[in-house]
């Protein structure tokens, strides 16, 4: 969205222009760290946090004005330098002077979690990049530049994350192969919980690449097994139900777990959250840290597990709903 404020003082006109752009998060549902060596894997949009960029007229080198970094955009941390790159990017793009902005990024995306926080930012700061110029993007246009800076937050990314913060349907991902989408053929009530531990993308999934390396047999199996598992939940979306998911997502925790990418914190939450009756529960992201996410048997069950979590010592919990689709 581009807005334009008119003052006139003294006769003087002064334009004052803004550009804002808004993301959402987004949920692996299942096939984490497998959707990188050619299996398929399901991720949700997870609309209950996000990031708001608002871009101003403002003389001078670019500023940034968030949580994360107040300062010039040159003097960014190291952290921020895919965002940078991505900006850069863009501005080149449309034409626009490497200048005289402030770009105010407000994010409810705790960091390091496996939302896509990183993924989210670019994208809403691409979007107000382009509010700014009021230029029309295509999807193309904005994963291009979105991935730029993912490339540079987790090595070699999938694409899962940007693909899905610019949905509003769960994603059927395959690398390689055309995106689809799933409709749910009923309401499916999930809870996030939040471990506290910042999880390291990069790392975790290096990891899993040197396991791979070392025991190819073994971990190659066990890759193929998530893919499987993968496809069973798919069906269980569309068609077979909770039930059936739930099963899939703890058989997938199996998986994560013998590759080494799951924690005594992230298993603590996931046993308790089975223990008080979820259909399913594994860790959703990277892992090693992080998020947990758990399958409700119905929307008051929910709320009741939601509560518990918060008092068994989640850092954060998110009760939603995947709804069905027509």
């Amino acid at each position: 969205m581009s807005t334009e404020k008119v003052t006139i003082t003294d006769n003087i006109i002064a334009t004052e222009k803004t550009g804002i752009g808004i993301a959402h998060s987004k949920l692996i549902l299942i096939g984490e760290h497998a959707v990188v060596h050619g299996q398929p894997a399901i991720a949700i949009p997870f609309p209950l946090v996000g990031v708001e960029s608002v871009i101003e007229q403002h003389n001078g080198p670019i500023k940034f004005d968030s949580t994360f970094y107040h300062g010039p955009m040159d003097s960014a941390p190291l952290a921020l330098e895919g965002i940078v790159n991505s900006i850069h990017a863009t501005l080149k793009y449309l034409s626009l002077p490497k200048r005289d902005m402030i770009i105010r990024v407000k994010s409810s995306i705790p960091p390091g979690k496996g939302l896509g926080s990183s993924a989210s930012v670019a994208i809403a700061i691409i979007r107000s990049l382009f509010a700014y110029a009021n230029v029309d993007y295509t999807e193309r246009e904005l994963l291009h530049f979105a991935n730029i800076a993912e490339k540079f937050a987790h090595g070699s990314p999938s694409g899962i994350d940007t693909l899905t913060i610019t949905s509003e349907s769960p994603v059927w991902f395959e690398m390689d192969n055309p995106v689809s989408y799933i409709s749910p053929g009923e309401d499916f009530h999930f809870i996030v919980a939040d471990s506290g531990r910042i999880g390291d993308t990069r790392s975790a999934v290096e990891s899993v690449a040197h396991l791979l390396k070392k025991a190819p047999k073994k971990i190659q199996s066990k890759i193929e097994r998530i893919g499987e598992l993968t496809h069973l939940a798919k069906h269980a979306l569309e068609k077979a139900g909770r039930n059936l998911l739930g099963q899939m997502l703890n058989e997938a925790q199996k998986e994560l777990v013998a590759l080494g990418v799951s924690d005594e914190g992230l298993d603590r939450l996931i046993n308790f959250a089975r223990k008080e009756g979820a259909l399913g529960a594994k860790l959703t992201g990277a892992g090693n840290g992080g998020c947990i996410i758990a399958l409700a048997k119905n929307e008051i069950h929910s709320r009741q597990l939601a509560e518990k979590l918060k008092e068994f010592g989640a850092h954060a919990v998110w009760p939603f709903v995947l709804r069905k689709q027509d």
